[in-house]
């Protein structure tokens, strides 16, 4: 089995895939999933922040893994208007970690993460662009194999205002 530098088993959360991959089209919406595994026997809070948030949607950018179980959380990037040199992306997603309580609430999970002493666990993920010809050939292979592409494509408007955590790292 391959390990992956944030699937080790002493971590609250397993968090794959390692850097999230968006189909860059532009005038066209992104998306990706970011599946989140609590192997533990505790629930686990988790927090969603992006470098840019107004560039990215995160639904939900906190919750709460229960034990033995997973929980996608879905990343869509609002539409480009131009391309960026050399296609090259700066931007980076952090998750943030924490055992919680038996019973605890969404609302209960946003203050938790303000509280101080807490031992929060961090795992950061990088943001890449693909483009559309490097992904037709990607989707020829990945056919074969049966296995799901990262990034999905919408067309639709994106006017919600939720994940709109900053942070600088």
């Amino acid at each position: 089995m391959e390990t992956f530098p944030n699937m080790r088993r002493d971590r609250l959360l397993n968090i794959e895939p390692q850097e999230l991959k968006f189909l860059f089209e532009l005038r066209k919406l992104a998306s990706c999933t970011i599946r989140l595994t609590n192997d533990s026997r505790n629930p686990v809070a988790f927090k969603v922040m992006t470098t840019n948030p107004k560039k990215y949607s995160v639904r939900p950018n906190i919750g709460i893994v229960l034990p033995r179980s997973s929980c996608d959380v879905t990343v869509t990037m609002r539409a480009p208007t131009e391309v960026p040199p050399n296609m090259e992306c700066k931007d980076k997603f952090l998750i943030k970690s924490v055992v919680s309580g038996p019973g605890a609430t969404v609302e209960a999970t946003r203050r938790l993460f303000n509280e101080r002493g807490l031992s929060v666990e961090e795992c950061k993920l990088r943001v890449l662009y693909i483009s559309p010809s490097l992904r037709a050939s990607s989707n020829l292979e990945r056919s074969e194999t049966g296995s799901l592409p990262n990034a999905t494509l919408q067309r639709e408007s994106l006017n919600d205002n939720e994940g709109k955590d900053v942070v600088g790292f």
